[in-house]
């Protein structure tokens, strides 16, 4: 796809200086950016990037001389971050999947495919399933009965979309993304170990041979408008409500969410964060990479949970919590910094020294 840099500024919003007819057909950090490159040099210390590099044109910091900088036209913005994030958008094709019905899909007659479909090779769609206008579905996707997914969906290969899920418009699944399995739902006949460990925080007595009966998922999973998940997420469904997530939340690989939670709207999750069932989540909460939430918990609206976290509590509205288990992350930073402080206490108790030092006459 080729653009002119007078159309990226007016798809930005961005003050264009200088020449606005040079062709542009992808974006490139400063050092790599060849000729119908825009180079993204948001800042001075990206200056030394375009003189290695041989774009004609950037987005460059405010202030910035794009003809000391040897470019032929740039672009100025407000917030470079965002405006990425339109560019990305302007440029990027997305998955090549030819417009029509590939002649190895297998789509059951009692199916709904709206307008301008592109499906790709050896994609199933189940009995009673309903595609929105413009889908488009790569190879080796599969769409299980009496699903829902509404308009401009973009499906990567091998995505599993289960029975009785119900997505909103303009979803994307990365590949391998699973949505409505079934959950861990286990009971045992006799009180298990885990019940007795709970009652007793820790002693369980006499170890006891012990049987798993599933719980069958009756439930199935309620997606929101514009949510993405990344490769190799999933999420459960219900056992018997639906599992749910609201409208604009952002999942990235190897997220699991479990079966009943209820997640609230604009939340993004980092790699590997864990969210265990039943546990409610409110709106616009943020998950760094490999952090946890225990099952049956509730989380507030607009907490930070920072990577790594382990959280076993519930968390009111509006904390940043650091640490397992979690705490207000200024009280975490504290701990650190007496964790870090041991050594040195320690090396002062050790025999032959006072623990304290004298203490000064006092008047």
């Amino acid at each position: 796809m080729q653009l002119t840099l007078a159309a990226i500024a007016s798809g930005l919003d961005a003050r264009l200086e200088g020449d606005g007819d040079v062709p542009i057909t992808g974006a490139a950090e400063p050092a790599d950016a060849g000729p119908e490159d825009l180079a993204l040099a948001t800042a001075p210390k990206y200056a030394e990037g375009l003189s290695k590099g041989r774009a004609r044109a950037a987005i460059l910091w405010e202030g910035a001389d794009w003809r000391a900088l040897g470019l032929d036209g740039a672009l100025y913005v407000q917030r470079p971050r965002v405006a990425m994030a339109h560019l990305s958008a302007l440029v990027d094709p997305g998955p090549e999947i030819a417009p029509g019905i590939h002649p190895t899909a297998i789509i059951d007659p009692e199916a709904e495919i709206g307008s301008d479909p592109a499906i790709g090779p050896f994609v199933v769609i189940g009995r009673g399933a309903r595609i929105g206008a413009r889908a488009r579905i790569a190879s080796h996707v599969s769409i299980g009965v009496d699903s829902r997914i509404g308009a401009d969906a973009i499906l990567h290969p091998g995505v599993r979309i289960q029975h009785g899920v119900s997505i909103g418009d303009r979803f994307i699944a990365q590949p391998g993304a699973v949505v409505g399995a079934d959950g861990l739902s286990f009971v045992t006949p006799e009180q298990s170990g885990v019940e007795r460990a709970r009652q007793s925080l820790g002693d369980q007595g006499e170890i006891k041979g012990q049987s798993w009966t599933r719980i069958h998922s009756l439930g199935g999973v309620t997606i929101g408008d514009d949510v993405e998940l990344g490769a190799n997420t999933t999420i459960d469904r219900g056992t018997i409500r639906d599992t749910r997530l609201g409208d604009g939340c952002k999942l990235d690989n190897l997220v699991h969410i479990a079966h009943n939670v209820v997640m609230g709207r604009d939340c993004l999750c980092a790699a590997q964060t864990g969210i265990a069932g039943s546990t409610v989540i409110g709106d616009r909460c943020v998950f760094g990479g490999q952090s946890g939430v225990g099952d049956n918990l509730k989380v507030g609206d607009d907490c930070i949970i920072t990577g790594g976290t382990g959280v076993l509590s519930n968390v009111p509205a509006g904390r940043v919590m650091a640490g397992t288990p979690a705490v207000k992350m200024d009280a975490h930073v504290e701990m650190y910094k007496a964790l870090r402080r041991l050594p040195r206490l320690l090396d002062r108790l050790k025999p032959g020294q006072k623990p304290v030092s004298n203490p000064p006459d006092s008047d």
